[in-house]
């Protein structure tokens, strides 16, 4: 489907192979898919930078996200009282993530337009590409429902007794020699999941609301072409997200109020800047 040019440069410009750094990186698809820029390490700095700005210009309409997207996040890990359920919601919502901050990503396509940001607007953000986007939700669905099922066989595995609530959970790990066998264990069933969903789904959905008329599978192979020229870059986006969202649990799910609309503004331009 895809071909490296020799050196990473345009194979229209060979002059630019003597000086890699003057003339941007490429990922040369045959298939007529978009062309991969490829970027520095401190990217996703820049990205964190241009959303902060995103989510000054949005205010209300970004907050009303954070709020939304904070209580949806309460609710999926709070509902249940056992253990293994409010570990596989927890982690889970990382999977989802990508989808439910498409407002979001309108709210700041229509700032780099110079447009006012409002919320009714940004609400039906979907319809610009209601059969590529529903696909991918619902990619994201099953791939959310089979997660939950697989995490709390792990979690069952080493609670054969019952699956505790969380606080006796954390006890348990604590006190017992084997947190280290679970961690390990747990870590391993979500990797997969996690690395599939980042790939996937780095630039993917920006794209579709961008581009009315992409299709699905045109958009995830893009966003795994950008995690493959831009691995590293790429990966510690991915780490940053994971972090700041957890920063966010961890504050009583106050901190999602702000961290994930400032996420999904920065997901834009790390679409904006990766995608030519």
């Amino acid at each position: 489907m895809a071909e490296e040019s020799s050196g990473g440069t345009p194979p229209a410009d060979p002059s630019s192979r003597g000086s890699p750094q003057s003339e941007p990186e490429y990922l040369t698809v045959t298939s007529g898919l978009p062309r991969i820029r490829s970027i520095a390490l401190d990217a996703p700095r820049g990205w964190l930078a241009k959303g902060w700005m995103d989510l000054k210009a949005g205010k209300s309409a970004s907050v009303f996200y954070g709020i939304a997207l904070a209580l949806m996040g309460a609710i999926l890990t709070q509902a249940w009282d056992k253990g293994a359920i409010e570990l596989a919601f927890l982690t889970g919502f990382l999977l989802i993530g990508p989808f439910v901050l498409m407002g979001l990503y309108d709210i700041s396509r229509r700032v780099e337009r110079g447009e006012r940001p409002a919320l009714t607007g940004t609400m039906t953000a979907w319809k610009a590409n209601v059969p590529a986007i529903g696909f991918f939700g619902l990619i994201l669905a099953l791939l959310f429902a089979v997660w939950v099922r697989i995490s709390v066989v792990v979690v069952a595995l080493f609670f054969p007794e019952g699956v505790p609530g969380a606080e006796q959970l954390a006890r348990q790990l604590a006190e017992s020699p084997e947190p280290i066998a679970f961690i390990g264990a747990y870590f391993a069933a979500g990797f997969g999941f996690a690395l599939f969903v980042f790939a996937t789904s780095a630039v993917s959905l920006p794209m579709l609301l961008d581009r009315p008329k992409m299709d699905a599978l045109s958009a995830m192979i893009t966003s795994v072409n950008a995690l493959r020229l831009n691995f590293w870059p790429m990966l510690l986006w991915a780490m940053i997200v994971v972090v700041l969202t957890a920063l966010g649990f961890a504050a009583f799910y106050l901190g999602l109020v702000v961290i994930l609309p400032w996420i999904g503004h920065a997901t834009w331009h790390a679409y904006r800047e990766v995608v030519e």
